[in-house]
């Protein structure tokens, strides 16, 4: 990592958290903060470290501000390799993570920029890897097209690996294509991304392929490695009385959704129960109001807040006119000669029991029935593994999951991989596409004899943004600005068909005017013990006061002393090194704007803003880094 100034003297590392050692005792004061180590200033950059791929998120916002769409796009393919789906599709865990919400109610809309840069890009064709040279010897099987599969063919392909994908289905994309609606995401895009890793000659596809005997596979062709990532294809069922006598109107979510994708369901009753709280259950009474339901019920058992749905997604359904009814436990699917009727609910409320857990029991009130013509079942995926024999040296938990590595996604069976959905359970795109970049590096290094445990450093490096003596080669303006409402189809014309778009997203002026509201957090104020005069200014002009002059203590007693109480402990404290006066420099990084107010006001320079940025290293690179 380079540096534009001399920085801190480093005593003491942080832990695997980020956090700055040394501080335990109940009388020594903090150790100066280690910024050489990546994790620290990784930490402070929140949405980053909070997305499972770590996207370099401030990076590609600043690009998309400056017009430069391409670049962005290619800032997100890196890292995330699905930038135009996941720009309508993720889950968006960097934004609750985002400094701005902490100073108004709503955080940058990330995930929505991600889309303007794939929405804006020119052709990419001519920055994508081109095919290797030669092949390596290597050949790895990949069971299952969809997003973490795709991702370790996007990172092995370059490396000469030959690689052959298996999946049931005849066209790539995995849950991408089968179980998100077309009115969410596009077949298009779908078929744009999902194209530029699967038409560029690297991987040898078997679409229309099932595999339905692992030990077969391993013997078969002498594959080297293996990685599974066919996700959770099974929908949970409910075993309630009724269930058989109509089984006709009675709909598993997931299975439905992929059916309606495939155009294998054009339509539905015009009373639909959805029952579940997920986004498969949004998802699926989304889908039902446009194929004919106009009585469109969600009935979950849990509580509104509790429910594991988006509250985007919840806000879209209930936009749409599509009630949620909370607490209601179905206790029997209703029928009449064979016909579904309608659901009996047991109404239940939320109460602690003697150890304080939160459980749900019957509130005592009439059970309620709901008509209707069918039910779709969201209440959970689950995964299913009856092709892997139990005795080919993959061991399985409890829970019928193959025990897998969280580090190396490697299974008990040295050769085999998991990822995905697959290796623990549903979670979202990104996710995966996080377990596939990791997995790709454990496979590179198991074919090549090494440790797999051994992972690559990430690369990282930490300039100055100083252009002159108040100058910086980033907007460090605070905006005010409210985050921007995405702009929607008319719903008389969405709710008409499955195919039409609901989001239409930002266009390059809305698209611009969200990038300021982007506070930068990834341009770091670094302070140079040395040159400090101790003239208090920085101090003073601070405008949230996260800066503070004071004796050294310990943690918990630093955090009191400071001029506005550092009261969240999920973010460090920045301590340089013992001033003259013995006193330190404390900055509490959870309020901190990275306005830059500090660095102009500081006569001889001790702050200094620097951006630190930082790749996660794939094992394209991590090859390279060996050769």
């Amino acid at each position: 990592m380079s540096a534009g100034t001399e920085t801190l003297e480093h005593k003491s590392a942080p832990d695997k958290h980020g956090n700055a050692a040394g501080h335990s005792g109940a009388r020594a004061g903090m150790q100066p903060t280690d910024i050489s180590n990546p994790a620290y200033f990784h930490k402070v950059v929140d949405c980053q470290w909070a997305c499972p791929a770590h996207t370099p998120v401030p990076e590609y916002i600043r690009l998309i501000a400056a017009g430069r769409y391409t670049d962005a796009y290619m800032v997100n393919w890196k890292s995330n390799v699905f930038p135009g789906i996941l720009g309508r599709t993720c889950d968006r865990p960097c934004e609750p993570a985002c400094r701005r919400g902490r100073v108004e109610a709503e955080p940058v809309a990330i995930c929505r920029l991600k889309r303007v840069a794939a929405d804006n890009k020119d052709d990419i064709d001519y920055l994508l890897p081109p095919k290797p040279a030669k092949k390596n010897g290597k050949r790895v099987a990949l069971i299952g097209a969809g997003p973490a599969s795709l991702t370790v063919v996007r990172d092995l392909a370059p490396l000469g690996y030959d690689l052959v994908l298996f999946d049931a289905d005849k066209r790539g994309g995995g849950m991408i294509r089968s179980q998100i609606p077309r009115f969410r995401l596009p077949e298009e895009v779908i078929d744009e991304e999902v194209d530029y890793i699967l038409d560029r000659g690297f991987v040898e596809t078997r679409f229309g392929t099932r595999i339905d005997s692992m030990r077969q596979l391993l013997l078969s062709e002498n594959f080297d490695a293996v990685f599974v990532g066919s996700g959770a294809p099974r929908g949970r069922d409910l075993d309630i009385p009724g269930r058989q006598e109509a089984a006709k109107n009675i709909h598993i979510g997931i299975d439905w959704l992929s059916n309606v994708s495939f155009g294998h369901i054009e339509k539905i009753g015009k009373r639909v129960i959805v029952l579940g709280g997920g986004n498969t259950a949004m998802d699926c009474c989304r889908t039902s109001r446009r194929l004919g339901g106009e009585d469109v019920k969600v009935i979950v058992r849990s509580g509104f807040e509790e429910m594991k749905a988006s509250p985007w997604e919840k806000e879209d359904a209930m936009h749409e006119g599509i009630p949620i009814h909370n607490f209601l436990v179905p206790k029997e699917f209703t029928h009449k000669g064979g016909k579904l009727t309608g659901v009996t609910f047991q109404k239940v409320v939320a109460k602690k029991d003697e150890k304080g857990r939160r459980q749900l029991v019957p509130s005592g009130e009439p059970d309620q029935h709901f008509e209707c013509d069918d039910v779709l079942v969201a209440v959970g995926q689950e995964n299913s593994f009856p092709w892997i024999e139990r005795d080919c040296g993959i061991e399985f938990d409890k829970w019928n999951m193959p025990k897998v590595n969280e580090t190396t996604f490697q299974s008990t069976n040295a050769k085999v991989f998991f990822g995905g959905d697959a290796a623990f359970g549903p979670k979202n795109i990104i996710w995966a596409v996080a377990h596939g970049h990791d997995a790709a590096v454990s496979i590179d290094k198991f074919c090549s004899g090494e440790d797999v445990a051994k992972r690559p450093p990430p690369m990282t490096n930490l300039m100055s943004q100083k252009m002159g003596i108040h100058e910086w080669s980033y907007d460090n303006d605070i905006s005010n600005a409210l985050r921007h409402k995405v702009p929607m189809r008319d719903q008389k014309i969405a709710l008409k068909s499955i195919k039409a778009e609901v989001e239409l997203g930002f266009d390059p002026l809305l698209g611009y005017a969200e990038t300021q509201r982007c506070l930068n957090c990834d341009v770091q104020t670094v302070f140079t013990t040395s040159l400090c005069i101790e003239c208090d200014a920085c101090a003073d002009i601070c405008p949230v006061d996260c800066i503070t002059f004071t004796p050294n203590a310990a943690e918990p007693d630093l955090r009191l002393m400071l001029n506005a109480p550092a009261d969240n402990l999920t973010q460090d404290l920045y301590v340089s090194t013992a001033l003259k006066t013995q006193r330190v420099l404390v900055k509490d990084e959870d309020v901190c704007l990275h306005c830059g107010l500090c660095a102009e006001r500081c006569p001889t320079g001790a702050w200094d803003m620097q951006k630190f940025l930082l790749e996660m290293t794939h094992a394209t690179e991590a090859r390279c880094s060996r050769a």
